[in-house]
């Protein structure tokens, strides 16, 4: 059985920076597309990041491009997203998600692509 948990949110000033874990396990973390959405208070669950299976490449939403980062530590089966440069609007509950396919860069946005999701963890930017 694959699980997922996040752990890293907080409460962090504008400007500040946090970091994101998602301990995989049921599964090696470099055999997944792994991706973060996040969910703001009144809105839909919105794409983050996505790192695609072993060596692959990244994607980021527009909204956080040259400020967040997804990547992975395969020894220790986790993945992150480090988020430099925290604003109010990026204040939301972060979902990891992992998908067992290899699937184009173009999908990785889309919640369909991932087979397994962490409970979230929240993320509070505020002053």
């Amino acid at each position: 059985q694959v699980q997922l948990v996040e752990s890293g949110g907080g409460l962090v000033q504008p400007g500040g920076s946090l970091r994101l874990s998602c301990a995989v396990s049921g599964r090696t973390v470099s055999t997944l597309a792994i991706a973060w959405f996040r969910r703001a208070p009144g809105k839909e669950r919105e794409f983050v990041a996505a790192l695609k299976r072993n060596m692959g490449s990244t994607t980021a939403a527009d909204s956080v491009k040259g400020r967040f980062t997804v990547s992975r530590d395969n020894g220790k089966n986790t993945a992150y997203l480090q988020m430099n440069g925290l604003k109010p609007e990026d204040t939301a509950i972060y979902f990891c998600a992992g998908g067992s396919g290899n699937p184009i860069t173009s999908s990785l946005r889309y919640e369909r692509t991932y087979d397994y999701w962490g409970q979230g963890t929240q993320v509070t930017v505020s002053s």
